[in-house]
């Protein structure tokens, strides 16, 4: 009888220790779990530009601020830039719709018109590759638009130094 009651203790001990071993498991997993979505919320959410100015020396040749968003004050619009026409074949399987679009760029300042006339076809290249590489799906909404006028106005960004693109503003907009 002694001998019985041995092996019900042994069951007993090695179902409590495996218990514990799957609770430390589970633990762990969930440590794991929280500190990956955090690490990648961090990640993701966080503004490197913030961290590459408070890095980088300024100098007088490096523009303090680059502006990646457009901007949403309506109230004061800055100095505009007018751009002819642009007519251009969207992206499909069968080639067969276009965008016809005007466009004016806000500028932050009105010194900025003279770096535009000599940037001009860079800017309407950029402005062409953009158009032409979106689909009508993407460009037949307002969120569409909405993200078609961010891109153009941070790649244009991206190519000038004398100041910055605020806004971009579409005078004419037909898909066919």
């Amino acid at each position: 009888m002694a001998d019985k009651k041995t092996d019900e203790e042994e069951v007993v001990e090695k179902k409590s220790g495996g218990n514990m071993v799957l609770i430390i498991v589970i633990v762990l997993l969930v440590l794991l779990l929280v500190g990956g979505g955090l690490a990648a919320y961090f990640l993701l959410s966080g503004s490197n530009e913030a961290a590459v100015d408070a890095t980088a020396p300024q100098t007088k040749a490096m523009p303090t601020k680059r502006i990646t968003k457009r901007s949403t004050n309506y109230l004061t619009i800055g100095p505009i830039y007018p751009m002819s026409q642009f007519i251009v074949n969207l992206l499909s399987e069968n080639g067969t719709r276009f965008l016809k679009t005007t466009i004016d760029l806000e500028m932050d300042k009105p010194e900025l018109s003279a770096e535009l006339d000599k940037k001009k076809p860079l800017i309407r290249d950029i402005i062409i590759r953009v158009l032409s590489s979106k689909t009508f799906e993407e460009v037949s909404t307002m969120k569409g638009k909405s993200r078609l006028k961010d891109e153009i106005v941070s790649k244009i960004n991206d190519v000038l130094t004398d100041g910055q693109i605020k806004n971009i503003f579409f005078t004419d907009f037909v898909v066919q």
